[in-house]
């Protein structure tokens, strides 16, 4: 009997981007049951690789350019066209802008790196006339408040003497007064939405310049300059508009950048697996699915609060559809996803070995697990058919 699979992983870190997950679970189902319909909706955070991946699943458009990077020079990115019958639909990871992963180690300095290409990336979604925009927040290089970005869409943010504040938070200090005459007016007409890890704050304790500022090479002192500056951006932004940033869901994300998207763009923020299963149309691909397939790199009593496998598997159980995560360790407390949908997980590792050796064959691991869970569910079928017949 063939059955229609639904691949939902994430990706594995250090090992295997989520495209590479989902290949590779696919190949194993297919060894055990050639005849499978498979379906994919590859998982993403709004972090490195969300574009390609919501491009490969929707058979969209990738669309290479150049922008202004974190620490001010020109470097290659991209941006995503979404493909599909709906709205013409850009996707922007801000990473391919402004992440860490585009600041040299030795300027590492977030007082002074910015966002502006984050905003360079949303002109050309609007100059190519799409109708809406999916902007991924994460694996940032910067901290200022998405001020940056501002700049690049038309917005002047001013010191006391009425001249431009310098690139990057560090900046924000000296910040008297913000004129929103020059903003793009596009962006009144674009549905911009973005995926944020909801948990974030702007501002206190644990805002986003104390818990990120040292992760992003920010020293003590840098970190109190940081804080400053955007308690001196959220007032004077609230001042304006009346949008209270300090104490707004999400909008510490990526250094600030979901403030700022909100501030000046118009966005809406939603937690980063809703929107993301929204614009995958998960839940159009689940209705035709008879079995899911998840996967992570670990899953343990921390998996229901907010990662992949139980995100799915909550969705899937509730139409009545099993789901079978895969996982590279099996950790403490994993049997408390069996609450939260889970129908059997399994570790992709067999045997003993070396955490570097399971990396590098993280590909043929997770082949083989796809293919022993294929079978395992196989025999199952064949007891319910031999009960039947009896």
């Amino acid at each position: 009997m063939s059955i229609t699979v639904l691949i939902a992983p994430s990706g594995f870190k250090e090992s295997l981007p989520v495209d590479d997950v989902t290949r590779a679970i696919a190949r194993g189902v297919l060894r055990a049951m050639p005849d499978a319909t498979l379906l994919s909706a590859p998982m993403v955070d709004g972090g490195e690789g969300t574009t390609r991946a919501i491009v490969n699943a929707t058979s969209g458009q990738m669309i290479e350019t150049r922008v202004t990077g974190p620490v001010g020079a020109t470097v290659p990115s991209f941006w995503g066209l979404m493909g599909g019958k709906g709205p013409a639909t850009a996707v922007i990871e801000m990473a391919a802008a402004a992440g860490l992963s585009l600041v040299p180690r030795d300027r590492r300095d977030p007082t002074l790196t910015t966002s502006r290409g984050v905003g360079e990336l949303i002109l050309q979604a609007l100059d190519h006339g799409v109708q809406r925009i999916l902007i991924g927040c994460g694996d940032s290089g910067i901290n200022d408040g998405g001020a940056g970005m501002a700049r690049a869409l038309g917005a002047r943010l001013l010191d006391a003497a009425g001249d431009e504040l310098p690139e990057g938070g560090g900046a924000l200090r000296h910040l008297a007064r913000i004129d929103l005459g020059g903003l793009d007016p596009r962006l009144a007409r674009t549905r911009i939405d973005v995926a944020v890890n909801w948990h974030n704050q702007l501002l206190g304790p644990k805002g986003v310049a104390r818990v990120f500022g040292p992760q992003k090479g920010a020293t003590p002192t840098q970190v109190e300059d940081l804080e400053q500056g955007l308690e001196t951006y959220a007032a004077l932004i609230r001042a304006q508009t009346g949008l209270d940033l300090g104490a707004m869901n999400g909008a510490g994300a990526s250094g600030g950048l979901g403030a700022g998207l909100v501030a000046f763009a118009g966005a809406t923020l939603h937690p980063r697996f809703d929107i993301m299963l929204d614009y995958l149309e998960f839940d159009h691909l689940l209705a035709r699915a008879d079995l899911v397939i998840t996967a992570e790199g670990s899953l343990d009593g921390q998996s229901p609060y907010g990662k992949v496998p139980c995100e799915v598997s909550r969705r899937a159980e509730a139409r009545g559809i099993p789901t079978i995560a895969l996982a590279g360790t099996i950790g403490k407390g994993a049997q408390e996803t069996f609450a939260h949908g889970i129908s059997a997980f399994a570790s992709i590792v067999k045997r003993p070995c070396s955490l570097e050796e399971a990396i590098a064959q993280g590909d043929k691991l997770l082949c083989r697990a796809a293919e022993d869970a294929m079978r395992m569910m196989m025999v199952g079928q064949r007891l319910e058919r031999h009960a039947r017949a009896a």
